[in-house]
């Protein structure tokens, strides 16, 4: 919506498109006519960061003799081939005065063929034409010093227009960090970055750089050639520009200093005194009881095989207590982190490894005696007399 339908502080302009109907241009000659100086903008202050027109400069122009005619003629562009057909000079003429850099291009673009095309004033190359100074540019043969420019492929045309464009917007600039901005529209971001340090200096200028002309042009040769023309190419022009930059920006910061974001306290950092991780409760572990591998006969038979079943026991079980075990210490309920290791014992290569075992001891009390050791052949034998049923058998 438009502003001036709700914002009744501003009936006294309006906006460029508006403008332009009211005065009968189209929207490319009003544009060229607020650049050549024919009509002046203000600033626009709703915050838009564009320009306006007011009522009163559309009566001023309306009022001037032959309009809208005479604006039309003062506004108006021609080409290379309607240029050279204005001066009645050849075109090939024609173009080698503007490489040369006699006749100062107003404007450019590209076409389909993603070609430049020039455009030059009409009411600058009429002037030129009738000046009696330029008569033997026109006419006869190039004088030697020019077509040995022209020889080392001198061409003007594109350093020429920047020339222009520079001095069109520094004319409509009104703050010392636009006439800044004007400047560095036609140097690298490199070349900015390396005279303005400051990264919020930088930001503020880039706010007041003019949109490039080539930006927006669909298609990366057509950008890229936009781009070939809108920035400084010669040593010479960028080393004034940069030192013209460096003028405007030192100017800039004593009239009008950048807004910086205003610095937050930052609180003290408080360190707390480390505290003693408390020791972990360790796990007392007793000592483990070896399983016994032979099982326990249920109950001591009566009888004649009390003898045998006494001394199966005392042969078959690897080791005998002599006493009953100490209590064992009451244990925390707190686990140890530290896992029980065990020794490795070594292993042999030739015989497997086998756990020793205790000496068999009687479960009476008192020390261990040694008793005859029984081989299985003689228990067997053994057996067999002590046996009742092969006693019954000798008797019969």
């Amino acid at each position: 919506m438009s502003a001036d339908l709700f914002d009744p502080t501003r009936p006294h302009t309006c906006k460029p498109g508006q403008a332009a109907r009211e005065l009968g241009l189209k929207r490319g000659d009003f544009d060229r006519a607020v650049q050549l100086g024919c009509i002046r903008t203000v600033p626009d202050e709703g915050g838009g960061g564009g320009r306006r027109v007011e009522r009163a400069e559309i009566e001023r122009v309306r009022a001037q003799d032959g309009f809208p005619d005479s604006l039309l003629d003062r506004v108006r562009v021609v080409g290379t081939a309607e240029g050279a057909a204005l001066m009645e000079i050849p075109a090939g003429r024609f173009t080698r005065l503007a490489r040369l850099g006699l006749l100062v291009p107003a404007a450019f673009y590209l076409n389909r063929y993603r070609a430049v095309v020039w455009l030059y004033l009409a009411e600058e190359l009429r002037r030129f034409a009738t000046g009696a100074e330029n008569a033997h540019l026109l006419k006869g043969r190039t004088p030697e010093t020019l077509r040995g420019q022209l020889a080392a492929g001198v061409d003007l045309r594109a350093r020429n227009w920047r020339g222009r464009h520079l001095g069109l917007l520094l004319r409509r600039a009104e703050d010392p960090w636009a006439r800044a901005g004007a400047v560095a529209a036609f140097l690298t971001p490199v070349d900015i970055a390396d005279i303005v340090k400051d990264p919020y200096e930088r930001a503020h200028l880039n706010r007041f750089r003019p949109t490039p002309l080539g930006h927006g042009v669909p298609g990366p040769p057509a950008t890229h050639a936009a781009e070939q023309i809108t920035t400084a190419q010669d040593a010479d022009e960028i080393g004034w520009l940069r030192s013209e930059l460096a003028r405007l920006v030192e100017e800039a910061r004593g009239v009008a200093p950048v807004p910086r974001p205003a610095a937050r306290p930052v609180p003290p950092l408080i360190r707390t005194a480390p505290r003693p991780i408390p020791p972990m409760a360790r796990t007392v572990t007793g000592a483990t009881e070896e399983a016994t591998r032979f099982p326990k006969p249920a109950s001591p038979s009566r009888g004649p095989e009390s003898s045998f079943s006494e001394s199966t026991r005392r042969l078959t079980e690897p080791a005998a207590r002599t006493e009953e075990p100490p209590a064992r210490p009451t244990r925390p309920t707190a686990r140890s982190c530290e896992p029980v290791v065990r020794p490795i014992e070594p292993m042999s290569a030739t015989r497997p490894a086998v756990r020793p075992t205790a000496p068999t001891a009687p479960r009476g009390h008192g020390p261990a005696r040694s008793g005859p050791q029984w081989s299985p052949r003689g228990l067997r034998a053994w057996l067999r007399r002590r046996s009742p049923r092969a006693t019954g058998a000798a008797r019969a």
